[in-house]
């Protein structure tokens, strides 16, 4: 990461989940040193790629963004706020919180895990795109055995209520031919439900499994969530701040 200078106080603002006012004080009651020595200015200027700074004797390095992977359970929607029901930034410790943050991409209420949970839009946003070629594998239960010439069908790029087309899906049959998994690269509105009903079938529960080459971690339970680590980023098939 190139040099990037920032005041003091908007640095641990930023990187400890509190307000300027709070970072201030911290500061004035001398808990805060930059490179060892004891900051005394809250508009000093740090080096973010170099300065070593310690928070009441606790180093930390600067993190321009985070990244999230929360196993979301079923009944949470994915929205920043909601009137109505629990959203999944409502799910995030306290102290893993931060100004920004947002789920990218959504699950439907009912469908269940792998959400990520960033305040990078950039990286967002190409997640996202189809022209990316992220794909997103989920599990499905069906309502009655999918049929073998349906991997043909989703393949195929179907088209879902008579008029709009789907780029072309993956269909894997399981042993039991009412469990599969579908991988998509695309994200429309209810589109594994709408795909499965122009199959003449219905989903009856849905999981998302894997976002890239990144797969749910199995040890988080549902509401769970986690930092994803730089070398797990890297799988997900994108390059972070570019």
């Amino acid at each position: 990461m190139g040099e990037k200078l920032m005041r003091l106080d908007k640095f641990l603002s930023g990187q400890l989940n509190i307000s300027r006012a709070d970072a201030k004080e911290l500061i004035k009651k001398r808990l805060v040193t930059v490179n060892g020595e004891t900051a005394k200015l809250y508009d000093m200027k740090i080096n973010t790629a170099a300065d070593s700074v310690c928070s009441e004797g606790i180093p930390f390095a600067y993190r321009e963004h985070v990244y999230i992977m929360l196993n979301k359970p079923a009944g949470v929607v994915c929205a920043t706020r909601d009137r109505l029901s629990d959203t999944v930034l409502e799910l995030i410790p306290a102290e893993m919180r931060r100004k920004n943050l947002f789920p990218a991409g959504r699950l439907d209420k009912d469908t269940v895990g792998f959400v990520l949970i960033t305040d990078d839009g950039e990286f967002a946003h190409n997640m996202l795109s189809p022209k990316k070629h992220v794909d997103k594998r989920y599990f499905a239960v069906l309502e009655r055995p999918a049929r073998p010439e349906d991997t043909d069908l989703f393949a195929s790029g179907m088209v879902i209520d008579g008029m709009e087309k789907c780029l072309p899906a993956k269909l894997e049959i399981t042993e039991d031919p009412k469990e599969v998994y579908i991988t998509l690269r695309e994200g429309k509105y209810h589109q594994i439900k709408r795909m499965a009903e122009a199959a003449g079938n219905k989903v009856v529960y849905l999981k998302r499994v894997s976002i890239g080459g990144l797969a749910l971690d199995e040890s988080l339970n549902e509401g769970e969530c986690r930092e994803i680590t730089p070398e797990e980023l890297d799988l997900i098939g994108l390059k972070v701040g570019t």
